[in-house]
């Protein structure tokens, strides 16, 4: 596990962006630093008040899955990410009863290159 001012780089693609996210998260999601625009394969799932993301998995056909448009962001400490995974209801301890996980995966920057990020996949 990282230490607790080691940065973290976030992808976001829905309600969690600062300039779109609700009263409840707002005050915490400021604190995130913006890096860059950037995309993940997957597919976005409209859940009425906010979007889940599906990742593409290695061998689906490239028809179902597309170039998920989001922004990466350096996350300042662990406290603000337990926030953010809490109001994501992705409970570490219990996986199976979260909402949304936090996984590992690979973004795309505007100019090809990986990096890798945390992102919050919908599991049910």
């Amino acid at each position: 596990m990282p230490e607790p001012t080691t940065p973290t780089l976030l992808f976001i693609y829905g309600t969690l962006h600062p300039r779109r996210a609700p009263p409840e998260i707002a005050y915490v999601v400021r604190k995130l630093k913006h890096i860059s625009p950037a995309t993940i394969q997957g597919r976005l799932l409209d859940l009425g008040e906010y979007p889940g993301l599906l990742l593409a998995e290695p061998c689906e056909a490239e028809s179902n899955s597309e170039a998920i448009p989001g922004e990466l962001f350096e996350v300042p400490d662990l406290v603000t990410l337990a926030q953010i995974d809490a109001y994501e209801d992705f409970r570490p301890g219990d996986p199976g009863a979260s909402l949304f996980l936090r996984i590992e995966a690979t973004a795309t920057l505007q100019d090809g290159s990986p990096l890798r990020c945390w992102v919050y996949i919908y599991n049910r």
